[in-house]
This record gives structure tokens, sequence and C-alpha cells, in this order.
């Protein structure tokens, strides 16, 4: 085998089979084939199914000779629903199935050193701790990206001193306490704070078992990629750098993508959703910052108690809105017959409910005035650069500590986390729209924009 082509540069790119790390993950995966790298991306089959069906991306990458699709099972049905509160059902079916597939095709398959394009670097999810085990065997360079927010990752990296210093698992029920043992967030965070997973009271749960691994693997890595940037985050930044020296900040992915693509305008979607984007011309009919967008992700689940005190705080606003409400996110049967009238009258005069939407486009479009959001990372960073305030309502793992940035750090908005109140969610809709609660971050970026 000629050895130089042996050497070329081959980046094999695997991400949590998950909207927000495979969107993340594709557009660097672009950005890398600009730069003439050879890259493969690996999803699960669902995800590649999902991505080939919803989205052109099989068309828009036939243009780089150089990058290929590849898929793997994951361990779970086709019809599995893979929400949030079935993650560790994910988690399972990807050590038992997905773990050995991906091992055996860098070690003795067609990424191995016997293909005539074997693997040079492997860039994994910060998730997939069992990946520095594997890179280690085959002797090439493994770089973790983690999707995660920054904050909530420096939080997993100090859990082993919350746990020395008993300020994990705590007991009692007072989520107001403060923090300490995180440096450069002693003056905020609070246990409501922490990622969901902290609201265990068990050490040894099996979720908790997972980040102390994924601590130990991280700062073992060649290199710690995060989608954040430096203007943002660069004091925490510093902290983190003392655990893993070879960080390195690469937000925000999105306005990067464009740019390189050449045009700040374009959008490329890497959905795993059907988007409806008729959403777009409603948007265009209605008055400049008038519409509350709102969204919950692509994990989230909410209840049908929760759904219509949402509901009852959007209509009682008497403001615009704009809902995503993504098939499967609300548990249990609701049809519309159990719908109050005076929800579905207040809808069809101020409201526009799509299953989901072309979220970058909906944020830079000018009628939006505010983003009431799970606080997933890549939503908080679409909406800091679009300049749109937030009312954040977190699911779990970092949007409780992004809520709290959000609230409390960076006053881009409000933290509506651990209460689900019709009152409340019309109290803060008006507060965001009518005034007040925009700062100068935002005004900043949305003058530079």
């Amino acid at each position: 085998m000629d050895s130089q082509k042996t050497l070329s540069p081959h980046v094999l790119i695997f991400p949590l089979p998950l909207q927000g790390p495979v969107n993340g993950m594709l557009k660097l995966a672009e950005l890398l084939c600009l730069a003439d790298f050879h890259v493969t991306f690996l999803n699960t089959d669902h995800v590649q199914h999902r991505l080939l069906r919803h989205t052109n991306v099989q068309s828009r990458f036939i243009r780089y000779p150089k990058f290929r699709f590849r898929a793997i099972g994951d361990g779970l049905s086709e019809d599995h629903p893979r929400s949030g509160d079935q993650f560790m059902e994910l988690v399972d079916g990807m050590e038992a199935v997905t773990y050995p597939l991906f091992t055996e095709m860098v070690t003795s398959g067609d990424l191995s050193s016997k293909s005539e394009q074997p693997a040079t670097c492997i860039i994994a999810d910060g998730f997939f701790s069992f990946a520095g085990g594997v890179a280690q065997q085959i002797g090439i360079p493994l770089i973790y990206f983690d999707t995660l927010s920054p904050c909530a990752i420096w939080i997993q990296l100090c859990l082993p001193k919350l746990i020395e210093a008993g300020e994990f698992a705590f007991k009692g029920d007072n989520l107001d306490a403060k923090i300490t043992c995180v440096p450069g967030m002693e003056g905020f965070l609070r246990r409501r704070d922490l990622p969901s997973f902290c609201r265990s009271s068990d050490v040894t749960d099996p979720i908790i078992k997972l980040v102390l691994k994924e601590d130990q693997e991280l700062p073992k890595a060649q290199g710690v990629i995060i989608h954040t940037f430096e203007e943002l985050e660069g004091t925490l930044l510093s902290h983190m750098r003392s655990l893993c020296p070879n960080l390195y900040a690469i937000g925000p992915l999105h306005t990067h993508h464009k740019v390189r693509l050449g045009s700040s305008k374009a959008t490329f979607s890497n959905s795993l959703w059907k988007e409806d984007k008729s959403c777009l011309a409603w948007l265009d009919a209605q008055p400049i910052k008038s519409v509350i967008f709102v969204s919950i992700g692509s994990l989230a689940v909410m209840t049908k108690d929760q759904l219509l005190e949402f509901w009852y705080g959007l209509v009682n606003s008497g403001k615009r809105f704009l809902w995503v409400r993504r098939p499967g996110s609300i548990a249990g049967d609701c049809t519309e017959s159990q719908i109050p009238a005076e929800l579905l009258e207040g809808t069809r005069k101020r409201g526009c409910i799509v299953g989901w939407a072309p979220q970058e486009e909906v944020l830079a479009n000018p009628a939006i005035g505010g983003f009431l959001t799970h606080s997933g990372w890549n939503s908080t960073l679409e909406s800091i650069v679009a300049g749109v305030p937030m009312i954040c309502w977190p699911y779990f793992v970092d949007q409780q500590v992004n809520s709290r940035l959000v609230g409390e750090v960076w006053k881009l908005g409000l933290d509506m986390k651990d209460t689900c109140d019709r009152v409340i969610v019309e109290k803060m809709i008006k507060e965001l729209l009518e005034g007040g609660r925009m700062s100068s971050w935002v005004g900043l970026i949305r003058c530079q924009n």
C-alpha cells in the first residue's frame, strides 16, 4: 500500500445520535471538507434515515469527493421514540450494539490501518468515553467534541470535588443553597442550576457513573473541542484549561459555516424532522419584534397539564406567538377536542403552530421579539447571535445551568426553571416583549448582524 496515501489525513466524526450533536458536527464536517480533509461521518441508521428523508444533506455533500457517510445500528427498534425521558435506553442500546461495531470498524474493518483510506484521527462526542481506549489501541489521535455547554462541562469536571465536599449528592429540598466548589461560578450557582442528573440523591446512579467516567477520559484526549467563543466565556475557559490544556473554542459554528460557504443569509438544514417553512410567510406578515417564538427542542417532553399552562400563558399575554410542537413532545393523548375553545380561538387570532421549524431562519426574522426555549446549548447560542432575548424553561442535562447564565450572568433573558404556571408564562412574555430586559449584549449583537 502507498504509505503516503495511508497517512493522508482522514477524520472520522462520530456524534451522539441526537439532533443537537448531529447538527453541530455536520457543520464541522463541512468546514473540514472545505479545508480538503478526507471525512467520514458516522451516524446511527436511525439518524441517517431521518437526515436523508428530511434534508438535502446527500446532495449537499456530494460536492466533496473526500466525504462519505457511514451508518451503524444503535440497538433500538426503528419505532422507538428516542426522546429525553428514554435517554438511558439509547445509552444501553449503544453500549450493547454500537460501541462494538465502531470498535470493529476502526480496528479491523474498512476504516482500520488495513484499509485503503484508514482513519487517522477520531472526533467523537465527549459522551463516548470508550473512544479513548479505541484510539489508543490503534495509535491515532482522539479529539473529543463535547456538545454540551462549557459551563455544564466544567461542572461535570468538578463533580468529584463536589462529591468530596459534600455538595453532591445533596440532602434536603433547599434547591436555592449555593454551590461553592465550582471555580468561577461561586457567585451565582445554586443547587437548582446544576445539570439535571445532579437532582439524583444517589452517587451510584448509572448516569452519574457515566459522567464520572467522562471526567476521567476527557483530559486524556489530544484535544477537546467546545462550542462557544472566547468573548462569551473566556474566564470560564481559562478554568477549564487547567484540566484540559488543549481546549479549542470553535463557536458559533452556524455563523462560521455560513461565512465559509459564502453567504451570511444562507441556511443549511440538518434537521431530523420535516421543517414547516410556512411559518416564515406567517412571520413576514407580523410587526417587528412582536412575536414570541416557542420551542422546547428535539428531546424535551411536556405533560398535557404543562401544555395547557403554556397555552393559557401565551393566549392570555395577548401577544403573537409561533409555537413549535414537535411530534411526540406531549406525553399521552391530547386531541383538539380536549382543548378549551378560548385557546383555539386565541391561537387562530394571534398564533401559528407547526410541528418543526427552520430555527435559524425563524430567529433571524425581524418579527421575532423573544424566544421561549428549553435552553439547549445550540438554541442558546443561536439566540445570542440573532440578538433575541430568552425565556428559559430547561428540561435536562446542561439546560438548567444554561438558563442560569442567560438570566443571572449574561442578562439576556428570564429564567423560568422549576415552574410551569400560566400566570408566570404570561407575565414573562409581557416583560420580555414590552422591553426592559434586553441587555446591551443583545442590542450590540443585533446591531452587528
